[in-house]
């Protein structure tokens, strides 16, 4: 066998570290970036829905939206940006839902209201007029 010389055993080396370096830098380089746009949209679906009054109407959707909106914050700093960003969208879509939950039941009630009211002006006119139902 005939022995190696050193400016070889050095080259070897530096190709070596170099590699390294650069599978060290593509791992770093490889996670995202913080979900900061899914986090402001959540934060604003929530502050949203507490503002159409969701808290009274859809307390579960909010309440559940608040929850994965933490979730997102914690992995957040766990570094996990792609958990993230899945509890994020998730806590947007449960404040979106609370706020259509919340229109909808206010609707439902406004239609109610009217068809009472119609009733009644039916009957005032019915009443007025000498008929009967």
């Amino acid at each position: 066998m005939k022995p190696r010389s050193p400016a070889r055993r050095d080259v070897r080396l530096l190709i070596a570290g170099s590699i390294i370096g650069m599978l060290m830098l593509a791992a770093c380089a490889s996670t995202p970036p913080a979900p900061t746009a899914s986090l402001d949209a959540a934060k604003q679906a929530i502050s949203d829905a507490e503002r159409v009054d969701a808290s009274r109407y859809a307390a579960g959707e909010l309440s559940a939206a608040r929850t994965r909106l933490a979730s997102a914050n914690a992995a957040v700093t766990a570094r996990k940006m792609i958990l993230a960003e899945r509890f994020a969208e998730e806590s947007r879509a449960e404040a979106e839902l609370a706020s259509a939950k919340t229109a909808a039941t206010k609707a439902n009630a406004v239609n109610t209201e009217m068809r009472s009211s119609t009733g009644t002006l039916i009957q005032e006119m019915q009443r007025s007029s000498g008929e009967k139902p």
